[in-house]
């Protein structure tokens, strides 16, 4: 039963657009799911690397930047009078630029600072975000800095000659962010699965022990941030696709906190988490927004953190995991007892 769990939540996320009309609501779920794409992200890297980074947000917003830029073109002049001058490209061309970009950078600020862990490479991923950030907001020519990039074109799908999909509707942007979060699971999924994922949770639990038996730390880290950035990016480009328009707030320190909020209410190291605290924390808006105002929203918000943290303190899925095995944990012993005193 426990197996059939993910098939049957992915049936019930794909019926959504079938039965809600509700444009709000319906932007809700778009827009929730390109943040849990995001915690998911930084998951793995909290989760199962044990490494906090402050600065994820740095890559949801290249990734953001780097789709938008390819698909609409750009035309600067760099240092010594050099003038690049980029003709749009499709739009899907974007999203594998911007992810791989994003990884790219992923690669870079992890073989960097891997090497000065703890508090070190906190500070080393905060810098990181606020210097990205900067650069948007200061390189006019390139970015339009605090006047946004606009007319960003939607997701389109599809060859010359072939035919193209276009997602212009919520419905259709719904299912494609619904697509990217499966595949997003999955590669997840099968990394954490794997050797390199076991190496991963080894150094998290016992770096030491880890590296007398032959791990090597950097390596294995600064593969996981490679994926972790990956995956943000192409969070990031959905984002940018969807709203047609970002500026510089993209970078925001706010949805850093609010993807590590996701990933631990959830339950940092396990697949579902992500999934279940952004769920929550995804709707506590919308779901307050009729009966409270925005300060009213915020305690509320706070106040269900702290309720979880100390309720249930590795999170909402391992609690619930727990409270499904305690039955039958209860109950293993009884078979074995009742032979002990039918033994003559």
């Amino acid at each position: 039963m426990k197996r059939l769990i993910p098939y049957i939540a992915l049936a019930a996320f794909a019926s959504v657009p079938l039965w809600l009309h509700d444009p709000y609501l319906l932007n809700a779920f778009i827009t929730t799911g390109i943040l849990i794409v995001a915690a998911m992200s930084l998951n793995l890297l909290l989760g199962y690397t044990g490494q906090l980074s402050l600065g994820h947000v740095a890559f949801f917003g290249i990734g953001a930047y780097t789709s938008a830029l390819v698909s609409l073109g750009f035309d600067v002049e760099l240092i010594g009078g050099i003038r690049v001058v980029h003709e749009p490209w499709p739009v899907w061309t974007g999203f594998v630029i911007g992810t791989l970009v994003a990884a790219l950078c992923g690669y870079a600020v992890g073989k960097l600072s891997f090497k000065v862990r703890g508090a070190y490479f906190v500070i080393v991923t905060i810098s990181f975000a606020e210097v990205v950030r900067l650069v948007a907001l200061n390189w006019v020519e390139l970015t339009q800095g605090p006047l946004a990039l606009t007319s960003i074109p939607p997701m389109t799908l599809g060859f010359p000659g072939v035919g193209y999909l276009d997602f212009y509707s919520k419905q259709s942007n719904y299912y494609l962010v619904l697509a990217v979060l499966v595949v997003s699971y999955i590669v997840i999924q099968r990394l954490v699965y794997s050797r390199v994922g076991r190496a991963m949770i080894a150094l998290k639990e016992n770096e030491s022990l880890a590296v007398s038996v032959g791990i090597d730390v950097t390596r294995y880290l600064v593969l996981a941030a490679v994926f972790s950035a990956g995956i943000a990016g192409a969070a990031g480009s959905l984002y940018a696709h969807y709203l047609k328009i970002i500026d510089p707030d993209v970078f925001a320190f706010l949805y850093t906190v609010t993807m590590v909020i996701m990933v631990i209410s959830g339950g940092k190291g396990t697949l579902a988490g992500p999934i279940v605290g952004g769920l929550i924390f995804g709707f506590i808006p919308v779901a307050a927004r009729s009966f409270a105002t925005p300060e009213i929203q915020w305690i509320l918000y706070g106040l269900l953190m702290i309720i979880i943290v100390f309720v249930l303190p590795k999170g909402i899925v391992p609690a619930v995991e727990k409270w499904f095995a305690a039955p039958s944990t209860r109950a293993g012993p009884e078979p074995l007892q009742a032979k002990m005193h039918d033994t003559p």
